[in-house]
């Protein structure tokens, strides 16, 4: 067998672990989101002060995402993702021992800082392993995140029906987890630094092209986050729909940002990611204009189907332009996190600001107008996606990633 072909091999067998590593990643975020009810009782919170504490996840996420590229470069990626990967799944079992809010604001914030370090180190992988194969794989890879969600947010929604323990759901979930993670850990690339290669600051600011990638993240973060939160609010309060149909539409967007992230690689091939994001920014700026003029609910509910699958493959194309917009993926790619978690955490309580002040149809123009910046400003992924397909080549000699 030919080193080409066998190097090949290797790396879409590097692919596929990946892949499951991102999986693992969004069944944590899952089987938690699931169980937030009981974590409130259990803790005696107010709603305000729930909010505050889950405010924490972000908070440590944006201080902890600056270290995973010198985790990496002092451990190697394998050695790195592998810790990493389970530090996030065991800190799952952290928010349901928590008996007041102190305790939970410190439990959220090493939930986050652990889920941060882990994603951009999976991130970074992925933008090497799509860098080696020369053709877009980081939508499918968040597409499986998506995956991994609904199903750790399908296995909390039952454990929750039959009244279980989150203590024991989360011990129970964070093993199960703690050891797929660490299988497909061993096929991961095992990338080392070379000899006088300078290790990575602790900390430092992202560079100004991931400022720039990152705004556009923002917008489609921003547009996720408040269809996520105010889906099934705006059907029932505006629209006056059963709670169940409010649901449903909820689940709907949740599943057609699943399906369009799994079969968006096809369309990035084809098309390139500039013109993917901004057919994308189009079909979420009509699907906010439905949104905003709906009188009945299927009208609201194709405008939030539409605004799903447009902004779907923004922020994996968005990660993917900052690892190959420059020398260090790592700190790029956690400029580009930090301000997409950014947006996500402001968003709910903005949507619901604004919506207090005014209501919910002009809380949701202000995310058609911000989804109109994702047609406007993707220009900004050209270079990464040039300094792609001048890097790699499939004959591209390849680290081994075989454990």
């Amino acid at each position: 067998m030919s080193d080409v072909v066998r190097d090949l091999r290797e790396v879409r067998r590097a692919r596929y672990a990946v892949a499951a590593v991102f999986a693992v990643h969004g069944a944590v975020t899952g089987s938690f989101a699931t169980r937030v009810p009981w974590v409130q009782d259990h803790a005696s919170l107010s709603a305000g002060q729930l909010g505050f504490a889950l405010a924490f996840t972000a908070f440590g996420a944006s201080c902890s995402m600056p270290l995973a590229g010198r985790i990496s470069h002092r451990f190697g990626s394998r050695a790195a993702l592998r810790g990493l990967i389970a530090l996030w799944t065991l800190s799952l079992i952290l928010p349901s021992l928590a008996p007041n809010l102190y305790t939970l604001c410190l439990a959220m914030f090493v939930y986050g800082a652990s889920a941060g370090m882990a994603d951009v180190a999976m991130n970074a992988l992925g933008v090497e392993v799509e860098r080696l194969l020369d053709k877009s794989i980081m939508s499918g890879l968040h597409g499986m995140w998506s995956a991994g969600a609904l199903i750790g947010s399908a296995a909390g929604t039952l454990a929750a029906h039959l009244g279980a323990d989150a203590r024991v759901h989360f011990a129970l979930a964070a093993a199960t987890l703690t050891l797929l993670g660490m299988l497909a850990c061993r096929w991961v690339l095992d990338l080392q630094p070379a000899e006088d290669e300078e290790p990575p600051p602790r900390f430092a600011l992202p560079p100004k092209s991931a400022l720039l990638i990152g705004a556009v993240g923002f917008c489609a973060v921003f547009a996720e986050g408040a269809s996520l939160d105010w889906s099934a609010v705006y059907l029932r309060d505006r629209l006056e729909t059963s709670a169940g149909l409010a649901a449903a539409c909820t689940t709907g967007f949740m599943l057609t940002m699943a399906v369009a992230r799994l079969v968006g690689d096809a369309v990035v091939n084809r098309f390139g990611a500039v013109r993917t994001v901004r057919a994308g920014g189009a079909l979420a700026v009509v699907g906010g204009v439905l949104i905003v003029l709906a009188g009945h609910p299927v009208v609201a509910m194709s405008g939030f189907a539409l605004m799903g699958l447009g902004i779907a493959v923004v922020v994996p194309l968005c990660f993917a332009a900052a690892g190959h917009s420059g020398p260090n993926p790592s700190q790029a790619i956690a400029g580009v996190a930090t301000i997409t978690y950014t947006s996500g955490l402001i968003a709910p309580s903005l949507i619901g600001g604004v919506a207090q002040a005014t209501n919910l149809m002009i809380s949701f123009v202000l995310v058609t107008v911000l989804a109109c910046g994702l047609a406007a400003f993707a220009g900004v992924l050209r270079s990464g996606e040039r300094n792609r397909t001048q890097v790699a080549h499939p004959s591209t000699p390849v680290p081994d990633p075989r454990p």
